[in-house]
């Protein structure tokens, strides 16, 4: 999810930790946990330094080792160690550790669910685990964790007690309710593409919005991509491209020759729905490499663009969205 979310359940986390009577009888291991819990909340998408290094990097490594198993445990215990000397809590050190670890299993929770997904599976894969059902930043949990922390401190003034643990287990069962719900709509949504669409064999993966009654879909067939919304349950196909034009432009020596790019080879490694194409332009070749779930107005929004010269050497590669932030999708 987006930065300001995953604090928001940081917050919300801390909130909850109340639930424990440890945490409500001793300020230092509360103010603690908060500090814990919002680390731990951001901790793995400290990877972003990666773009310091540029966009290619920044794919490779981003929702990578930083979410992977070990890292549940490693960025917990980052986190907690100094917290544990800075507060003098050394007695409660495992209580710190628990509501950190939490934090950061939800943050990788969070971007499973998203549609970019996470290789939260390694060392023993890197296969991207990505469940299509939150948007990167969802209107409704957003609203439902910023009231409960408003809550919290207004009527509170952000001092631990039973009553806000109580509150904060009930915000956090409606989320689990309403992913749960997402993720049932999901299902049934792809099932009424396939319907729709009429083709028994295929792969379909939708991309969720800010709003509940709109998805955009790619279908991937044996012949052919299918990009369309599902516009309150109503299936509508926007574009059709052949997979027969895609293998003939894979073999080609235009394309072949733009392969050996750091941004393909970070491309190659992330992407889903491959498509490929290329061009003549400004004396030499556009090599456009495209993920097929990644789109806005008929506008395949994330590759990679390659230019070569006429002997096909390469000149330039970019690889990145080509939207403005605020377009979707959020992902």
């Amino acid at each position: 999810m987006d930065t300001a979310s995953h604090l928001l359940f940081g917050v919300s986390l801390a909130g909850l930790a109340c639930l424990e009577t440890v945490v409500t009888q001793q300020p230092a291991l509360s103010h603690a946990i908060l500090a814990g819990t919002l680390i731990g909340s951001h901790a793995p998408d400290l990877d972003a330094f990666a773009r310091l290094r540029g966009y290619a990097s920044y794919v490779r490594i981003h929702r990578g080792v930083t979410h992977s198993i070990p890292a549940l445990l490693i960025w917990p215990l980052l986190i907690s160690l100094p917290l544990a000397a800075v507060f003098g809590i050394w007695e409660n050190f495992f209580h710190l550790f628990l509501w950190t670890f939490l934090a950061v299993l939800c943050h990788v929770g969070l971007d499973a669910l998203n549609v970019y997904g996470v290789q939260c599976l390694r060392p023993f894969t890197k296969k991207w685990v990505h469940l299509d059902t939150l948007c990167l930043y969802d209107p409704f949990l957003f609203t439902l964790h910023a009231a409960g922390v408003i809550l919290w401190f207004a009527l509170w003034g952000g001092v631990a007690g039973s009553h806000i643990g109580e509150m904060f287990a009930l915000i956090f069962a409606a989320s689990l309710l309403y992913v749960c719900f997402q993720k049932s709509q999901r299902n049934k949504l792809i099932k009424h593409v396939y319907s729709e669409l009429k083709i028994p064999t295929g792969v379909c993966h939708l991309v969720p919005s800010l709003s509940w009654f709109y998805w955009q879909f790619v279908f991937e067939s044996d012949t052919s991509f299918y990009l369309g919304e599902l516009r309150h349950g109503q299936v509508i196909v926007l574009e059709q491209y052949s997979k027969k034009d895609y293998n003939k432009q894979q073999s080609h020596p235009i394309v072949k020759a733009s392969m050996g790019t750091d941004g393909v080879r970070a491309f190659l490694q992330f992407a889903q729905h491959i498509y490929v194409s290329w061009k003549e332009k400004n004396g030499g070749y556009e090599v456009q490499w495209r993920d097929m779930r990644f789109w806005h107005k008929r506008k395949l929004s994330f590759g990679v663009d390659v230019h070569l010269d006429r002997e096909m050497n390469v000149v330039s590669d970019r690889i990145g969205m080509d939207k403005k932030a605020w377009d979707p999708p959020f992902v």
